[in-house]
C-alpha cells in the first residue's frame, strides 16, 4: 500500500535528471501549505492515507483486491509522470533500482490488500508495520531497541492469538506486506542515491503498475473498465498516494525526521480508527492493546534514536 512513509525524504537526493516538473504548487496553495504546522500535515497524510485504504476495501466486491491495488497504481502512476516527466536515460544499475523499487512497491501493496481482504484494517498494518520496525532495531546497535522489539512482538502475538484470533492467510499477507515494506525501505535509500526529485518515484510507480496489472486483470477483468470503478480507482489513488506523499514531503522540508518518524508510528492505531468508523470493523480490548504495543514500540525505537542532520529538501514527491 504505501506508500511515501518516512522514506519519502529518501526519494530523489542523488544525481539530476535535469527535468523539471510539469507544474508545481502556485503561490496561493504554497502558502497555505505554509501557514500549517508540520506535524498537522504529517497527521492529515496519514489519515488520508488509511481511510483510503478503508475505502479501497469497499471496492474488493467490484474489482477485487488485486484489481483495486492494479488501478491505484496506475493512477498515482500517470499523475506522478504527468508531473515530473522522468527522463527515460539511465545506466542499467539506476534502471535495475527503478525495476526493483516498483516490483517491491507493487508486492507490498498486492499482499496488503489481500490482508485487508481477509483480516480488520488495523490489524493488518499493525502486522505490516512490523517491516520497517525491524529494520530500525537491526540496524542499531542500542541494547533498548531489544526492550521495543520485544515489545512489538508481544503486539503481535496478541493480535492474532486473543478473542478469536485471525485468519492466518490474512496474518501471512500481512506479514509478507512487512516484509516487502522493510525491503521497500532498503531499495528506496538506493533509489534515493541515484534519482532526483520526483523522477525515481515516478518511474518507480510506473514499473509497480505493471507489475500488478496482470494480477489485478486475472482477478478482475473487465470490471476494471467499468466507469464507476475507474473512479473510485483514482479517488483511492489520490487518497492513498498522491495526497499523503505530497504532505510528507511539505512537513519533511520542516521538521526532524526523527519527529516526522515519531508520528507515522501512529499509522496502526489511525488504521484501526479508519477501519471502525468507515468499515464497521470491531476490535476487542486485547486488540487495541495489542496495537498500542506495536505503537509504542515503534515511537520508542524512533524517538528515541539521536537525532541527525537533516536532510536536504529533495522536492520528493
Amino acid at each position: 500500500m504505501r506508500r511515501g512513509n518516512v522514506h519519502v525524504a529518501q526519494i530523489g537526493s542523488g544525481a539530476s535528471s535535469g527535468r523539471r516538473p510539469l507544474f508545481s504548487w502556485g503561490q496561493a496553495p504554497a502558502r497555505a501549505l505554509g501557514a500549517i504546522p508540520p506535524p498537522m500535515l504529517v497527521l492529515v497524510g496519514v489519515i488520508s492515507l488509511q481511510v483510503g485504504a478503508a475505502f479501497a476495501k469497499q471496492l474488493f466486491t467490484m474489482a477485487g483486491a488485486s484489481g483495486v491495488v492494479a488501478l491505484r497504481l496506475t493512477f498515482a502512476a500517470l499523475i506522478l509522470l504527468a508531473v515530473w516527466r522522468p527522463s527515460l536515460r539511465m545506466d542499467r544499475r539506476t534502471l535495475a533500482v527503478v525495476a526493483g523499487y516498483g516490483a517491491v512497491l507493487a508486492g507490498m501493496n498486492v499482499c496488503i490488500y489481500q490482508a485487508f481482504e481477509r483480516i480488520p484494517l488495523g490489524a493488518a498494518v499493525t502486522i505490516e508495520f512490523l517491516g520497517p520496525l525491524v529494520v530500525a532495531v537491526f540496524g542499531s546497535r542500542r541494547k533498548l531497541d531489544v526492550l521495543w522489539a520485544v515489545l512489538a512482538g508481544l503486539g503481535v502475538f496478541l493480535l492474532a492469538r486473543v478473542e478469536g484470533g485471525l485468519d492466518p492467510i490474512g496474518v501471512g499477507f500481512a506479514l509478507l506486506a512487512g516484509a516487502m515494506w522493510a525491503g521497500y525501505i532498503l531499495v528506496g535509500a538506493k533509489l534515493g542515491s541515484r534519482t532526483t526529485g520526483g523522477s525515481g518515484l515516478a518511474l518507480g510507480m510506473a514499473f509497480g503498475a505493471l507489475v500488478a496489472a496482470p494480477f489485478g486483470i486475472a482477478e478482475a477483468g473487465t470490471s476494471l473498465l467499468h466507469p464507476a470503478v475507474l473512479v473510485a480507482g483514482l479517488v483511492v489513488a489520490l487518497m492513498s498516494s498522491v495526497i499523503p506523499y505530497s504532505l510528507e514531503l511539505e512537513a519533511l522540508r520542516r521538521m526532524p525526521p526523527r519527529v516526522f518518524g515519531v508520528l507515522m508510528s501512529l499509522e496502526p492505531a489511525v488504521a484501526a480508527l479508519a477501519g471502525l468508523l468507515v468499515l464497521g470493523e470491531l476490535l476487542g480490548t486485547w486488540q487495541w492493546v495489542a496495537i498500542a504495543c506495536v505503537v509504542i514500540a515503534s515511537v520508542g525505537s524512533v524517538g528515541t534514536t539521536k537525532s541527525g542532520p537533516k536532510p536536504e529538501d529533495t522536492g520528493a514527491n
